[in-house]
């Protein structure tokens, strides 16, 4: 089993919860083109681009628009979106996150974001976290959605590691299988029940440190 030399976060209920500001912003949009959105939908959205998020949404409205309507709603609702989140202090991150994240640094591990967010630099400026990763792969420089392991594959290149070596902290059912896609080793942040494929579930980062996720894996 190879040893674990790093770690790679999600950004959105792992290290900040800015799931209230995407279904703020996108049941703002639904109530717009008269379509029902429930926080039981957005659950769906989680880990999805945006791109896919709005068609996910046009195909429960029954809806379809043209290429350059879709272009105006998906910016209509980053800005929607940008409005609510510049609005966040630092004391926004979830309880534990920047104290694990800070731990992990002075182990010495590598430490990388993989985030579907567009805006995740901007988050990170806002939680004044961003010199705690070594590199930030988000939205802007992948094309391919979770479940599919891209966004953690280019995270391990940028970080010059195998995947086996890396640990992905996921709180989707779609991250943690494109973590497990990728040969990576995973910890779930949420339920167990839901869950069940990462190989740790903890409900924060405030429940575990650093060192524990190692000598768990390590075995």
């Amino acid at each position: 089993m190879a040893t674990i030399k790093g770690f790679i976060f999600d950004l959105d209920g792992v290290i900040v919860d800015t799931a209230k500001f995407h279904f703020k912003a996108w049941h703002r949009l639904a109530q717009d083109l008269g379509i029902d959105f429930s926080e039981e939908e957005n659950e769906q959205l989680k880990g999805v681009s945006r791109r896919e998020s709005l068609q996910k949404i046009l195909d429960w409205g029954q809806i379809k628009l043209s290429e350059s309507e879709f272009e105006k709603r998906m910016a209509q609702k980053n800005d929607w979106y940008l409005e609510f989140v510049r609005e966040m202090g630092q004391e926004e991150a979830l309880p534990g996150a920047k104290e694990f994240l800070r731990e992990s640094a002075q182990l010495d591990l590598a430490i990388g974001l993989g985030s579907a967010s567009k805006n995740a630099r901007l988050i990170l400026d806002l939680l004044e976290i961003t010199p705690l990763f070594q590199t930030i792969i988000d939205g802007t420089v992948v094309s391919q959605s979770k479940p599919d392991p891209e966004v953690f594959l280019k995270g391990a290149e940028a970080l010059q590691m195998e995947p086996k070596s890396l640990v992905v902290f996921e709180d989707s059912l779609a991250g943690i299988e494109a973590a497990r896609r990728g040969g990576f080793r995973t910890v779930g942040i949420g339920s167990k029940s839901i869950l069940q494929d990462a190989e740790i579930v903890v409900s924060g980062l405030d429940q575990i440190s650093p060192v524990e996720v190692i000598n768990q894996l390590n075995f």
